[in-house]
């Protein structure tokens, strides 16, 4: 079994995605990693080795910044990236703003924010661009897949995860994704069991949706069988969730489950939603540094204790370290499970609706719910939304359709989006396209898809 790991963001994942490969799973695998730093080659070589010594089956790892040796007959590939995240979000956000009052100018005068609040990760205008970035990552590699491994499936980390979804389902690729956990977090499932007093242990959720926008449709204590979901609605009704929860629950007849943010994002801009001035992308200069740190002893002390029977050494301390920030996420699992035929029972997993998993969305609208697998298939379980909030996922949905559509260099899918989209609700389309056209510009050194003339309207 050879399994691929490509992006930027791999080597912070790597700690864990080994541990669960070579210990949890025992799965002897040739796992490839491309890494075109010679410098982060070697740290990563190194560690991986210093691990591999202690591992309970006989894997290998090769790490090396030859993409095309790293893909040849690969089973999966498990792609984790992103082109330019940080800097090209700023430079969105600044175009996207408006005009301050300038120097001298009166008390009075106001600020014109300009469209700030459409500078989003995965959502809006700022979505839209983020996207179109990694449509000029994954359209690439999609080529490569086919010429070097066209069976393999895809396991896609890529935000935002419905539309990296989309684009290698759209390729021809057996794709899953797996973005940030709705049950992590404030907002998420635990945050929301500590509102209600509960052990997160005993409560069992039926949680649907669209990556990034799920909702808890239905709450039960396993422990005394009782049913918590008017409980878990009057809490929102009473406000303890958040203003933003509360009107949802009117809207939709849902409660919203995750990152609140990741959800305003998909809708209209709304008055009390802020889109975060500087989110997270990766890891802050800071983590890198210590992780390179502890990699680095690792593969100078090894995961032996300092004396046999002792305490632990300090390989394994920075070992523990690196584990104990390790993402809630586990794409090994997934992928082992989908190659060696196992059973599987994971949370929050995207993929196309093919099996119609949630009734009223289509087919190749890419949703969020639990997966079970059984020899490796997937099991349908069908999921009912309420009739307000099935018509918002599936304006969403056609969204994320499009987007992915359009990142392939589809005028006329970028055309349609921007007047379908619901996060651009009251604004003026046809100055959206104008704007559109304009950044897209601004980018022109990395959106090679939309080189020439732009279509006239």
């Amino acid at each position: 079994m050879k399994i691929t790991l490509i992006g930027q963001d791999i080597p912070m994942l790597l700690p864990s995605l080994m541990a669960d490969l070579f210990f949890s799973m025992k799965c002897p695998a040739r796992l490839c990693v491309e890494e075109r730093n010679p410098v982060m080659q070697a740290v990563l070589q190194r560690y991986g080795d210093a691990v591999l010594a202690h591992a309970p089956c006989k894997g290998t790892l090769e790490v090396d910044g030859d993409r095309r040796a790293m893909l040849k007959d690969a089973d999966a590939v498990l792609y984790a990236g992103d082109l330019m995240a940080a800097t090209r979000f700023r430079q969105d956000r600044e175009a996207l703003s408006g005009v301050e009052p300038e120097e001298g100018a009166a008390e009075d005068a106001e600020e014109d924010p300009g469209l700030t609040d459409q500078a989003r990760v995965n959502g809006g205008i700022g979505g839209l661009m983020h996207t179109l970035r990694q449509g000029e990552v994954i359209y690439g590699l999609m080529d490569e897949l086919r010429e070097l491994c066209p069976n393999a499936i895809v396991i896609t980390l890529g935000e935002p995860v419905a539309r990296t979804v989309s684009m290698f389902s759209r390729g021809g690729f057996r794709c899953w994704g797996l973005g940030k956990s709705p049950l992590r977090g404030p907002g998420g499932l635990d945050g929301i069991c500590k509102k209600l007093r509960a052990d997160p242990k005993d409560i069992r959720a039926q949680i649907a949706g669209l990556p990034g926008f799920a909702w808890i449709l239905s709450l039960r204590s396993e422990k005394d069988d009782d049913d918590l979901t008017d409980v878990l609605r009057d809490a929102v009704e009473a406000g303890d969730l958040g203003r933003l929860a509360r009107r949802w629950l009117g809207w939709y007849d849902a409660v919203p489950v995750g990152d609140v943010i990741a959800h305003a994002e998909r809708m209209a801009a709304q008055e009390d939603f802020v889109p975060e001035k500087e989110p997270a992308f990766g890891e802050t200069v800071e983590r890198r540094k210590e992780r390179i740190l502890y990699m680095n002893t690792v593969g100078d002390k090894g995961l032996a204790p300092a004396i046999p029977h002792s305490q632990p050494g300090e390989g394994v301390m920075a070992q523990m370290l690196l584990l104990s920030r390790a993402p809630a996420i586990r794409p090994m699992q997934l992928a082992v499970a989908l190659l060696r035929g196992d059973d599987l029972i994971m949370p929050a997993v995207a993929r196309p609706n093919a099996l119609r998993q949630i009734a009223g969305l289509p087919r190749d609208a890419v949703i969020e719910c639990e997966l079970v697998l059984r020899g490796g298939e997937e099991v349908p379980e069908t999921h009912v939304l309420p009739p307000e909030l099935t018509e918002a996922c599936a304006d969403v949905a056609e969204a994320d359709l499009l987007a992915a559509q359009a990142a392939a260099g589809d005028r006329s899918a970028l055309r349609e989006l921007i007047e379908q989209d619901p996060a651009l609700g009251g604004l003026d389309r046809l100055y959206l396209q104008q704007l559109v056209d304009a950044m897209i510009r601004m980018h022109g050194d990395i959106l090679t898809r939309f080189e020439g003339e732009e279509e006239e309207e």
